[in-house]
């Protein structure tokens, strides 16, 4: 059994540290706010208070790393609140850390945000060109862990998460005017992103780059309409563009590395 360490214990990283205890390993967890991790203490999670900063790591970071062998990275970039922040200089504090602590294997979520959304068809064969900030900064953490020899590291690019209360139609319903309505959705299960991880632990899989989103890819409009009826929200209205860009998210690494089957339909 591993030692692992979770860097955010939020909607994935709770549930997936939940499920590492129930297989036997040794699971910490962080969190940035004290109050939150005074609450998650109460329920018996070994959680350290850590805040990654652009000049420095704040908190228990060192006791947090301790003697763990694994780090899975599921620290939100945030860049879509438009904090200002610069979340590649954040986390190249949080590398700087971690190179000397005990930590011989890292799992960095990444996201498909990494791929420009006129990419067209990509796997992980093809090379991100993001465009805006929000990608140009995700790919550049990417490849500063992947490229660090102080352990091995393989990069998750997750696709839009969705799962227990979280559907992305609802942040959609009754909007009207959206563009791309014949793009396709590139959308994963919190559940398959749970098993993905697993996997990579299990098979041992480091050294390498996953794109992890669900292989069907039905359009925009007609999966969020049917999203919306199933809620009984008002459904998105996409306009008829002949223009329109898109990007659609496969694998070539997920089956034959993993072996992996998805668990959810979308």
């Amino acid at each position: 059994m591993s030692r692992i360490a979770i860097a955010g214990l939020g909607w994935l990283g709770l549930p997936l540290a939940a499920q590492l205890q129930e297989l036997g390993h040794t699971v910490k967890g962080s969190v940035t706010s004290k109050t939150k991790q005074a609450e998650l203490k109460t329920y018996g999670v070994d959680v350290y208070q850590v805040e990654i900063a652009e000049d420095e790591v704040r908190g228990e970071i060192n006791s947090f790393l301790a003697d763990s062998e694994i780090l899975i990275i599921l620290i939100p970039p945030g860049l879509r609140r438009n904090t200002g922040h610069n979340h590649a200089l954040r986390m190249a504090q949080l590398l700087d850390t971690v190179e000397k602590s005990s930590i011989q294997k890292v799992i960095l979520i990444s996201s498909t945000g990494v791929y420009d959304d006129s990419q067209g068809k990509v796997t992980e064969a093809d090379l991100p060109t993001p465009q805006d900030n929000k990608g140009k900064q995700l790919l550049e953490v990417e490849q500063i862990f992947f490229k660090s020899t102080a352990f091995e590291t393989t990069v998750i690019r997750f696709g839009g998460l969705f799962g227990s209360t979280r559907n992305p139609v609802k942040y959609l319903a009754g909007r009207t005017g959206l563009s791309n309505g014949d793009a396709p959705v590139n959308l994963i299960h919190r559940q398959d992103c749970i098993g993905i991880i697993l996997g990579v632990i299990y098979k041992n899989a480091f050294g390498h780059i996953i794109n992890a989103v669900h292989p069907d890819h039905p359009s925009k409009a007609v999966y969020y309409k049917k999203q919306a009826e199933a809620l009984d929200l008002e459904p998105p209205v996409y306009d008829t563009d002949a223009d329109q860009t898109f990007k659609q998210i496969d694998s070539i690494t997920l089956k034959p590395l993993l072996g992996y089957t998805f668990q959810k339909s979308l």
